[in-house]
């Protein structure tokens, strides 16, 4: 085993290795990237990525970024193509086809088919001299001088390139189409991404009770209200108005200041000029509102009309934190 100190060079050497490989793509992108990106955004159809081995994992990669940022994308296995699976292509895909070396069996098996249905054919390839540079009508360059791998065979920086290639094209497509949060949350409909761009304070209000007292309840009033509706606080409402809210924290208060509480009324202990929020807003502004103040709970009110109680942890249920 080696020592703490050789670990962390050889980590470093690697991580300084990637970094050169992937520094040198900027100086290949050329005329064939716009053209690709032109190309691509006037589609009728899907980009159909596909590659062998790990070239195969980083394009299944490189299709759920694509189709998560507005470009429909499908991946087919190139060693699969030639077994049933070319017939994913149609007639207005365009494919990319992606290998460090562009000439392994698969590839050479593949191109020829492909060119013959038409399709636009894009290379992804660290070889600009290999067969599928030569036969593609386009050319994606992600050459690298060397693997981060010691032995120089097992696919590191080569494939890391093809990845960043990949991410290259996305964000390109992305922003030529405009592409926006509300497009994204189209696309991320679950996962806490996606409940951050859609999700809104009327979808969660609504599952709680409408806690709420009139200015001159009792303190037992107010306690059994706050312990029934489980929210850790009631709302002190007069004649449609919100004067106020009342916390678990402003019972404890009142406890500390007042030796007894005969007599006392929830406008007596209430927080005045409370935080509001609208039903309409994002529940992630909620949240942003909560932090700030350092509260957990929002009374929901659309134009001053009260609506209901919005707390951290229907936040935390939703997985918004």
């Amino acid at each position: 085993m080696k020592t703490n100190t050789e670990v962390l060079q050889i980590a470093k050497r690697t991580l300084e290795a990637e970094v050169e490989g992937i520094s040198g793509l900027a100086e290949r992108i050329n005329n064939d990237f716009y053209v690709i990106i032109e190309r691509i955004l006037s589609l009728k159809g899907r980009v159909v990525v596909t590659g062998v081995g790990k070239s195969a994992l980083i394009a299944q990669k490189i299709v759920a970024t694509f189709n998560s940022t507005g470009t429909p994308s499908v991946f087919m296995h190139a060693a699969d193509a030639v077994h049933g699976d070319l017939g994913i292509i149609q007639k207005d895909d365009l494919v990319i086809c992606i290998s460090k070396s562009g000439n392994t069996s698969e590839i050479k098996i593949l191109v020829p088919l492909l060119k013959h249905g038409g399709n636009t054919l894009v290379g992804m390839v660290g070889d600009k001299e290999s067969y599928l540079a030569r036969q593609a009508d386009y050319v994606l360059d992600t050459t690298v001088e060397k693997e981060a791998c010691p032995l120089n065979l097992a696919p590191t920086t080569s494939t890391t390139a093809q990845l960043v290639m990949g991410d290259i094209l996305a964000v390109c497509l992305l922003e030529c189409r405009s592409f926006s949060s509300e497009d994204f949350a189209k696309f991320h409909p679950g996962g806490s991404l996606g409940k951050r761009l859609y999700l809104k304070v009327s979808d969660l209000y609504v599952n709680n009770e409408k806690p709420e007292v009139p200015p001159h309840a009792s303190v037992k009033e107010v306690i059994i209200g706050i312990t029934r509706d489980r929210l850790g606080a009631t709302v002190v409402v007069n004649k449609g108005t919100i004067e106020g809210i009342i916390t678990d924290g402003d019972i404890r208060r009142m406890m500390e200041k007042y030796d007894s509480v005969h007599g006392l009324e929830a406008k007596d202990i209430m927080s005045k000029s409370p935080r509001k929020i609208e039903s309409s807003e994002l529940a992630v502004n909620a949240l942003e509102l909560m932090r700030s103040n350092n509260i957990t709970q929002l009374i929901v009110a659309d134009n001053g009309e009260y609506k209901g109680v919005v707390h951290l942890h229907d936040l935390l249920k939703e997985g918004i934190i």
